[in-house]
C-alpha cells in the first residue's frame, strides 16, 4: 500500500506531525458552506449552557434567602422559575442536537463525497499500488469513525463547553477564594489530557491502518474464494487473516488501555476538587466568612464542573481515534492527480481513426522501462493486430491510446491530435473497448449495455444488442431487457457476458476500438457469435486487436509483434510468415500445438522464449 499513514518512521515523524495540526482545520474548512445555520446552533448552544450554570446558585440563594428565612411562597415562586429555566434549557439542548447533527451529516456526506469523487478521478497508475480494501475502509471505516465522533456528540460537547466557562465564571463571582481553589485542578487536567491525548492519537492512528489492512485483505479474500479452495489455500488464508485480525486487536486494546486509564484520572481530579471545597468551604461557613448556601451552590457548581470535562474527555477520545481517521481520508484527498486535463484542453474532434505512435517511451516507475523507442502508424479503418511474449509491452500500447498513463518521451497522437492536448473524456467518448474480462455491473441488462450512455433509447439498446448476436438470448430471459444482474455479471456464462460487452462498445459507436484478446475462455458455438459481433463491430473502424491466438489475427492489416518493449516485427501475417522470424516461429508452434489432441502433451507456446 503506497499510501502510507503510520507515522512510526523517525524521517515520517515531522511529516505526521503536521499532519496531525492542519487535520482540524481543514476539517472545520467543511463547515464553511453552514455559516448561516451556524450562528442559530451556537445561540441554542448559548441558552442550554446558561440553564445548566444558572441553577446552582439560584438554589444556594434560596437555602440563605428563602428556606433560612421561612419564606415558602418565595420558595414555590422559586421553584417555577427553575422549572421554566430547565424546561427551556431541555429545548434548547435538544433543539442544538437536532440542529448541529443535521449539519455534521451533511458535512459527513460530503465528506463521503468527495472521497468518492477522488477515487473515481485518480489516474490508473495509483490503483496499481493501492488495494481496493483499503479505499473501501478510508470511505466507509474512517468516515464511520468521524461520525461516530462528530456526527451525535458534538453538539454535547459544544454545550458541555460553554457550561464549563459559565461554571468557572459562576464561582469566581460567588466567592473568588473558594473559586480559585475549586480550579487549582485545572492545570492537572490539561496536563494529563495533554499526556493522554498524544498516546492515544498515535495508537488510534495504528488501529485505523490496521483496519484498512484487514479490509484489504477481507476484500480480496471474499473476491477470490474460488481460487483459494481450488489451490486447497483456505487454511493458509484463514491463518494470514487471523494473523491480521490479531495485529488489528491488539492496537485497539492498547488504545482502550490508554483511555481506560484517562477516565479514572479524571474522576480522581473530581474527587481530590470536591474534598478541597467541602474542607476549605465547610471551614468558611463554621467561621462565619461564608454562608451555607454558598457552600452548596460550591459544590454543586464542583459536580457540575467536572460532569463536562467528563464529558469532554470522552468526546476527545472518541476525536483521537477521528483526527486519525481525518489523517487517512486528507492523505487521501491530497494523492496528486497526475494524469489531468491541460488547463487550455480542447474537446477532440471526431476522430477518423488514425494513429500515431511518434518515438514513445514509458515506463509504470522510473526504474521499469515498459516501451522503448515504439513509432507506429495505424491509418483509419485498419486492423492492427498486436502479439507478442506476456509482459512484453502489448497492453502498455492499448492503455496509451486511451491516455490511462501519459508517455515519459515521445507522442502518441490521433489524427495528428497529441492525445494530452485534448480532454480524457471527449478523447475516450470516441474508443470502444472490449477486454478479455469484461466487467457487468448490478443492473438490468439494458442498463450494462448502456453503460457508455446511460440516456440511451430502448431501440438504440436493442439494435446494438442485434448487432452484438445477443438480442435472441436477452429476449429468452425472464425480464428480458429489464432481467436484473447480480455482481459482475451473474448468472451469466463468460461468453454471454461478452456478447453483452460487445453490445456495450457497439452503442457508442467508437471510431477506435480495442479487443483485447476478446474471444477467449469461452466455448467454441459462442465464439462463433463474438467473431462474427466483433466482425461487423470492426467495419470501417480503426481497431487494435491484442492476440494470442495467432490464427484470429491473419486477416490484420499490420501485425506488430512486440518484445520487450520493442516492435521487433512489422508487416501482413503474409509478409512477416514469409521473413520467418519471430513471427512465422510463434505461428508455427502455435500451429503444432492446435494438432495435438491432448492439450496436456502440447508443446508450451503460451510462455514460448523469445527469439531472436
Amino acid at each position: 500500500m503506497e499510501l502510507s499513514d503510520s507515522g512510526s518512521s523517525e524521517s515520517e515523524a515531522p511529516a505526521a506531525r503536521r499532519r496531525q495540526l492542519s487535520t482540524p482545520r481543514r476539517f472545520l474548512q467543511y463547515l464553511v458552506p453552514y455559516r448561516k445555520e451556524i450562528p442559530i446552533a451556537l445561540s441554542l448552544v448559548i441558552l442550554g449552557a446558561a440553564t445548566q450554570a444558572i441553577g446552582p446558585f439560584l438554589l444556594g440563594w434560596s437555602i440563605d434567602q428563602l428556606i433560612a428565612q421561612g419564606n415558602l411562597q418565595g420558595l414555590l415562586q422559586l421553584l417555577a422559575l427553575l422549572s421554566a429555566i430547565y424546561l427551556s434549557g431541555i429545548w434548547a439542548i435538544r433543539g442544538q442536537i437536532l440542529r448541529v447533527g443535521s449539519i455534521m451529516q451533511r458535512l459527513l456526506g460530503q465528506l463521503r463525497q468527495d472521497i468518492f469523487v477522488k477515487i473515481q478521478s485518480l489516474p490508473l497508475s495509483f490503483f496499481d499500488r493501492s488495494e481496493a480494501g483499503d479505499l473501501m475502509s478510508r470511505l466507509l471505516n474512517d468516515v464511520s469513525t468521524v461520525n461516530q465522533a462528530f456526527g451525535q456528540t458534538v453538539a454535547q460537547m459544544l454545550g458541555n463547553l460553554l457550561s464549563l466557562v459559565g461554571i468557572v465564571i459562576a464561582m469566581l463571582s460567588i466567592n473568588l477564594q473558594l473559586g480559585l481553589l475549586s480550579n487549582l485542578v485545572v492545570p492537572l487536567m490539561i496536563f494529563t489530557t495533554g499526556l493522554f491525548s498524544r498516546w492515544a492519537r498515535v495508537r488510534f492512528r495504528v488501529t485505523r491502518q490496521t483496519i484498512g489492512e484487514l479490509s484489504a485483505k477481507l476484500e480480496e479474500d471474499i473476491g477470490s474464494v474460488k481460487e483459494a479452495q481450488a489451490f486447497n489455500r483456505v487454511q493458509l488464508n484463514i491463518q494470514e487473516f487471523d494473523s491480521l485480525n490479531a495485529a488489528n486487536r491488539d492496537a485497539n486494546v492498547q488504545a482502550v488501555a490508554i483511555t481506560s486509564a484517562f477516565l479514572p484520572s479524571i474522576d480522581f481530579l473530581n474527587t481530590l476538587a470536591t474534598a478541597g471545597v467541602l474542607a476549605y468551604g465547610g471551614y468558611l461557613a463554621v467561621t462565619g466568612a461564608v454562608t451555607v448556601g454558598v457552600v452548596t451552590s460550591f459544590l454543586l457548581y464542583v459536580q457540575q464542573f467536572f460532569r463536562p470535562i467528563q464529558i469532554l474527555s470522552q468526546f476527545y477520545t472518541q476525536a483521537q481515534s477521528a483526527f486519525a481517521g481525518l489523517e487517512r481520508i486528507f492523505l487521501l484527498l491530497d494523492e496528486p492527480s497526475t494524469l489531468q486535463d491541460r488547463p487550455d484542453a480542447a474537446i477532440m474532434p471526431s476522430i477518423r481513426g488514425e494513429v500515431t505512435f511518434e518515438g514513445v517511451e514509458f515506463g509504470y516507475t522510473a526504474e521499469q522501462r515498459v516501451l522503448q523507442n515504439v513509432t507506429l502508424k495505424a491509418q483509419p479503418g485498419q486492423m492492427i493486430a498486436l502479439v507478442g511474449p506476456t509482459g512484453a509491452g502489448k497492453s502498455t500500447i492499448i492503455n496509451l491510446i486511451l491516455r490511462f498513463y501519459d508517455v515519459s518521451g515521445g507522442a502518441v497522437r490521433i489524427d495528428g491530435i497529441d492525445v494530452r492536448s485534448v480532454t480524457q473524456a471527449s478523447l475516450r467518448r470516441q474508443i470502444g473497448i472490449v477486454l478479455q474480462d469484461n466487467i457487468l455491473f448490478s443492473g438490468t441488462v439494458a442498463e450494462n449495455i448502456a453503460f457508455g450512455i446511460p440516456d440511451a433509447a430502448q431501440a438504440e439498446i436493442e439494435a446494438a444488442a442485434q448487432l452484438a448476436n445477443v438480442h435472441e438470448f436477452i429476449t429468452s430471459l425472464p425480464q428480458g431487457y429489464a432481467t436484473q444482474l447480480g455482481e459482475r455479471g451473474a448468472p451469466l456464462s463468460q461468453g454471454q457476458r461478452q456478447l453483452i460487452s460487445i453490445a456495450r462498445a457497439v452503442l457508442i459507436d467508437p471510431r477506435i476500438l480495442i479487443l483485447d484478446e476478446a474471444t477467449s475462455s469461452i466455448d467454441t458455438r459462442t465464439e462463433s457469435l463474438v467473431q462474427e459481433a466483433i466482425a461487423r463491430l470492426l467495419k470501417g473502424r480503426t481497431s487494435f486487436v491484442i492476440a494470442h491466438r495467432l490464427s484470429t489475427v491473419t486477416q490484420a492489416d499490420q501485425v506488430l509483434v512486440i518484445q520487450q518493449g520493442t516492435i521487433a516485427e512489422q508487416g501482413t501475417h503474409t509478409e512477416l510468415m514469409a521473413r520467418q522470424g519471430v513471427y512465422a516461429n510463434l505461428y508455427a508452434l502455435q500451429m503444432v500445438a492446435a494438432s495435438f489432441p491432448d492439450a496436456a502433451n502440447a508443446p508450451d507456446v503460451a510462455n514460448a522464449p523469445d527469439v531472436p
